[in-house]
């Protein structure tokens, strides 16, 4: 009996952790608000009371607002994979008057794999080993660059 009550245990404490994690990132998506926002109609200071400070606004073209929003999912020890994103962009005229909306969705995310985990260095390629005690013997030795300072300082010779 009591082992039969350690295996239920230790079976739910494993399915526990294989459950699925959902987050959220960014803007918190109000349909009514986002649908309120008219060309022509709002301006700068009325969007920024209805929808709130923008996630970012463009680095080029200084008229445009984004609010961005990501839900994602990851399993166990999996990295999260976006589920559902909504890209909000608000362009502004001169004057500060709404002159477009646009929504956007996951077909506009670009997925990026990186070619490798580490950055290639000219030169010699060396070992973990080759790294760890290369350096011994070179301490202090003539031409090394250690061993004190010589040379000419800021106060004359040494």
């Amino acid at each position: 009996m009591r082992p039969l009550l350690v295996l239920t245990l230790l079976a739910g404490v494993a399915a526990a952790g294989c459950t699925p994690l959902r987050s959220h990132q960014g803007y918190i998506v109000d349909a009514d608000l986002v649908n309120a926002i008219q060309p022509g109609v709002d301006n700068r200071q009325s969007v920024l009371a209805t929808l709130g400070t923008p996630s970012f606004a463009a680095q080029f073209n200084q008229g445009d607002w984004y609010y961005i929003a990501r839900d994602s999912r990851n399993l166990a020890f999996n990295p999260p994979k976006p589920k559902e994103q909504l890209t909000l962009q608000i362009s502004f005229d001169q004057a500060g008057n709404v002159t477009a909306v646009r929504k956007s969705g996951m077909d506009q995310v670009a997925t990026i794999k990186p070619d490798s985990k580490t950055t290639p260095t000219l030169g010699r390629k060396r070992g973990f080993f080759q790294d760890l005690f290369g350096n011994i013997g070179t301490v202090g030795a003539p031409g090394a660059g250690a061993g004190g300072p010589s040379g000419r300082g800021p106060t004359g010779p040494n």
